[in-house]
C-alpha cells in the first residue's frame, strides 16, 4: 500500500480466522465474463458482479505487495508500494481511457481522492474514536500529506482553468503543452516525494502506535508466492476492469447514474476498496499513523503519479490527448474534501466526531452527484 509510512518495521497484518474472507468472490469473475459474453442479463448485473470480483483482486494486490517489500527492505519495498498501492484503480482509468470514457476517467480520479479523504479516512477516525474514544497520531506526517494535496489541488486547478479559458480550435496546441509540462513536474515532485519519505526524512513518518517486534503476529509467505499472487491478481483486476468499464456506460443509463456519478462514486469505491478496508482496519486497532498513511498517502499517489501517467499514456490507449481539464463542480468537491481533511487531522488527534465530519461531506458530494441529470445515450 502506497499510504503506509515506508519500512519493515510495519509488519503484514494477517486476517483474523474469524472475519468472513474476501477471496470468495473471487467465483463471481468467471460468472461476470459468462454474463458479458452472452449478453443475456442488463447491463446493471454484469456491472455490479464485476465490481465485486475486482474487490478480493485489489485485497490480494495490496497483501502480496507488502509479502514482497518484507523480503526486500524498506527502500524497495517502499518502491513497489509506491508502483501498486494503487494499481486496481490505475487499471480501471485504463480500461475507460481505451473505451473512450474521458470524462469518467477524470471523474475517476477525483473519486479516488475524495473516497480516501473522506470515507478511508472518516470510518477509521469514527469506528476508532467509538472504540478508543480519543486517538493520538504523529502530526508531522499529517502536515507533509496536507501540504502535498494542497499543491496537487492548485497543480489540478490551474489547468482546469486554463483549458476551459482557452477552448478554441486554434489553441489545442497550447494545451497539450501545459497537461505534458504539468505531468512531468507532478512526476517529479512524486519522485522526490519518495525520497523524502524513504531515505532523507523517514522519521517524519514514524508511527506513535507501533507494534514491537514481540507483538508482531502472522508468518509472512515466500518471495516467489508473493510475486506470482501479484501477477495473478493484477491480471485479474485487468480483466474484471475491463468488463466493468464495458458495461459501466449502459448500467449508469438503466439505474439512472451520470458518468461524473459512476466514476466519483461507484468506481472509485470499488477501486480503492481493499486500501480502505485496511486504512479502516488500522484505525479501530489505534494504529491511526498507519491508517492515515494508508488514507492520505494513496491520494498523493493518485494525484501526483496516477493522473500525471494518463496524460502521458494516453496517446498509446488510442486517444490523442488526456486534457487534465476537470470540471468546476469536480475542483470545488476537492477544494472541500482536502481543506476539511487537512483542518480535521493537523491536530495530531481524533475522535468520532472528526469521522462523521468527514462521512457527512462525502454523503452530501455522492446525493448531489445521484441528482445530476443523466444525458441521452
Amino acid at each position: 500500500m502506497m499510504g503506509k509510512p515506508f519500512g519493515p518495521e510495519h509488519p503484514v497484518i494477517e486476517p483474523s480466522p474469524h472475519r468472513p474472507s474476501l477471496l470468495w468472490l473471487l467465483a463471481l469473475a468467471p460468472v461476470s465474463a459468462a454474463l458479458d459474453l452472452a449478453s443475456v442479463v442488463p447491463a446493471g448485473v454484469v456491472f455490479f458482479c464485476a465490481a465485486l470480483a475486482i474487490v478480493p483482486f485489489a485485497k490480494l494486490i495490496v497483501q502480496s505487495t507488502e509479502q514482497i517489500a518484507v523480503h526486500t527492505g524498506a527502500t524497495i519495498g517502499g518502491l513497489l508500494n509506491a508502483t501498486f498501492g494503487n494499481l486496481p484503480e490505475l487499471i480501471i482509468a485504463l480500461a475507460a481511457l481505451r473505451a473512450g470514457l474521458l470524462e469518467m476517467v477524470r471523474a475517476s480520479i477525483i473519486g479516488a481522492l475524495l473516497a480516501n479523504l473522506l470515507v478511508a479516512l472518516g470510518f477509521a477516525f469514527l469506528l476508532g474514536g467509538l472504540r478508543h474514544h480519543n486517538q493520538e497520531y504523529n502530526p508531522n506526517a499529517i502536515r507533509t500529506y496536507s501540504s502535498t494535496m494542497v499543491l496537487a489541488w492548485i497543480s489540478l486547478a490551474l489547468p482546469s482553468a486554463f483549458h476551459r479559458a482557452l477552448e478554441a480550435e486554434p489553441h489545442l496546441g497550447v494545451h497539450a503543452t501545459l497537461d505534458l509540462v504539468v505531468a512531468i513536474v507532478l512526476l517529479g515532485l512524486y519522485g522526490l516525494f519518495l525520497l523524502y519519505s524513504l531515505r532523507t526524512h523517514p522519521e517524519t513518518f514514524v508511527e506513535l502506535n507501533a507494534l514491537t517486534s514481540d507483538e508482531e503476529t502472522g508468518e509472512h509467505s515466500s518471495l516467489a508466492r508473493g510475486i506470482a499472487t501479484l501477477l495473478f491478481a493484477s491480471l485479474g483486476a485487468a480483466w474484471m476492469s475491463e468488463i466493468l468499464v464495458g458495461a459501466a456506460e449502459q448500467a449508469g443509463h438503466a439505474l439512472g447514474m451520470s458518468q461524473m456519478f459512476m466514476g466519483v462514486i461507484v468506481l472509485a469505491l470499488v477501486g480503492g476498496a481493499a486500501e480502505s478496508g485496511s486504512a479502516i482496519a488500522m484505525g479501530r486497532a489505534n494504529r491511526v499513523d498507519l491508517s492515515i498513511g494508508i488514507a492520505l498517502g494513496s491520494c498523493v499517489q493518485i494525484a501526483l503519479f496516477v493522473a500525471p501517467m494518463l496524460v502521458l499514456v494516453a496517446p498509446a490507449m488510442g486517444q490523442t490527448q488526456f486534457r487534465l481539464v476537470f470540471s468546476q463542480a469536480e475542483m470545488w468537491m476537492l477544494f472541500g474534501a482536502v481543506l476539511l481533511g487537512a483542518t480535521v487531522a493537523t491536530t495530531g488527534q481524533s475522535n468520532w466526531f472528526k469521522g462523521a465530519q468527514l462521512l457527512a461531506l462525502y454523503i452530501i458530494i455522492a446525493t448531489v452527484l445521484y441528482l445530476v441529470p443523466v444525458a441521452s445515450p
